[in-house]
């Protein structure tokens, strides 16, 4: 493997999938540091992808977070490692993962889910929609 600028994909992945479980447990990243014996500086580290999770770091987080270690890896394709990507791979569930991740997504999502179906999630979506096409049409 030839070095690279900056983190490796799959330590960005799963960093990030590592800060979505932990969010939705609603645990600090001082909580998880506390539950696996590290420091909360640690923990960030691990979550931008900055540093790389060793197997017993990856092992401690599972269990803190309670899901299987492969969790960390779902939707991770697999063109990151040089190989053709998986047939079926859902780029949804990779669009999902990186919403809930990003500032606000999960305050977000949680709102989403409080309001009633109909008129008004259809409004809003629709102001989301022409907001951000706006946006990418003022970048151009």
């Amino acid at each position: 493997m030839k070095p690279t600028a900056g983190p490796h994909p799959v330590d960005v992945h799963v960093g990030r999938a590592v800060r979505w479980r932990r969010k939705l447990r609603g645990l600090s990243q001082q909580a998880l540091a506390e539950r696996i014996g590290l420091t909360f500086q640690q923990v960030q580290k691990y979550e931008t992808g900055a540093n790389r999770i060793s197997a017993s770091a990856l092992h401690a987080i599972s269990g803190a977070l309670e899901v299987p270690i492969a969790f960390f890896f779902d939707g991770l394709p697999e063109t990151v490692a040089g190989l053709p990507a998986k047939e079926g791979l859902e780029p949804e569930a990779s669009l999902t993962a990186r919403m809930l991740v990003a500032p606000g997504g999960l305050a977000l999502a949680e709102a989403w889910l409080d309001l009633p179906p109909g008129p008004l999630r259809h409004r809003l979506a629709a102001l989301v929609q022409t907001t951000a096409a706006a946006l990418r049409g003022s970048a151009a």
